[in-house]
């Protein structure tokens, strides 16, 4: 297969700074998905062709290495984009998607709803306290957040909910707290009201989608009101030497760009 040169337009460069987030459409096989779906029905010890036996409203499934998750995460396209957004060079691959959080049809609130940005530091320190781990202005340990759709996600299957350009917002939250950064306990305070104001987006789409968003966007998760499982990993890009807000070549990427332009 040739190599792919660019995966995205200027346009979705530019749109990825000001929202925090690019979709990109057949960034791995509706097969590859299947295979993987495959997998994972088989370690949930469910039957997927009985809705009575779907009792929880999310099963989390650990890290798994499998052929599909690994075929998914590094495919041309999404290699151009890491490049694209990253930096060439900056990033490293992945050999898996990490946890699985499987939702399911359920009136039962699921009871891990709440707006959230991923944190990437601290679980040494912290192991049993995730609201101790934590963020910086530079995103110490973390590239991207993905969304990696393993089904189909309409409307009602509990797409992820995006607040768009909410990275901007975290990045000046950050900035004033240094190397350290602040835990996720500090920085979910308040609800994350500094961002409520801003219009959301469902991330939705078919089998082979992934939504490559910047580290600092908030999300959160909702109850699945629809009939089919929502199949989706959430794994981080993960970096290969650290973001830098001060490059004496300018050679920054956007991930970068966009934190320098929210400090602005």
């Amino acid at each position: 297969m040739p190599a792919i040169i660019d995966a995205l337009s200027a346009a979705q460069l530019d749109a990825f700074i000001t929202d925090g987030f690019v979709r990109i459409d057949h960034a791995f096989p509706e097969e590859v998905a299947a295979r993987g779906q495959d997998i994972l029905w088989m370690l949930t010890g469910l039957d997927r062709n009985d809705p009575s036996s779907w009792t929880k409203p999310v099963i989390r499934l650990g890290d798994n290495p499998a052929a599909p998750f690994r075929e998914a995460a590094n495919t041309p396209i999404l290699h151009a984009a890491y490049d694209q957004l990253v930096g060439p060079g900056r990033w490293l691959p992945r050999g898996s998607l990490g946890t699985f959080p499987i939702r399911f049809p359920s009136p039962d609130d699921p009871g891990d709803a709440g707006w959230h940005i991923d944190v990437s530091f601290g679980w040494d320190e912290h192991p049993n306290d995730f609201m101790a781990w934590r963020a910086n202005v530079t995103s110490r340990g973390r590239a991207l957040l993905m969304l990696f759709l393993f089904s189909e996600v309409g409307e009602k299957d509990a797409p992820t909910r995006i607040r768009v350009g909410s990275h901007l917002d975290i990045a000046r939250q950050l900035a004033p707290a240094g190397e350290a950064g602040l835990s996720l306990r500090e920085l979910a305070a308040n609800g994350f009201a500094e961002t409520a104001h801003l219009p959301e987006v469902l991330a939705t789409g078919g089998p082979g989608t992934v939504y490559l968003c910047h580290p600092f966007l908030v999300y959160a998760a909702q109850p699945h009101h629809g009939t089919r499982p929502r199949f989706m990993a959430q794994p981080p890009l993960l970096p290969r030497e650290p973001l830098s807000l001060e490059r004496p070549d300018g050679d920054y990427s956007p991930v970068e760009r966009a934190i320098r332009q929210a400090l602005a």
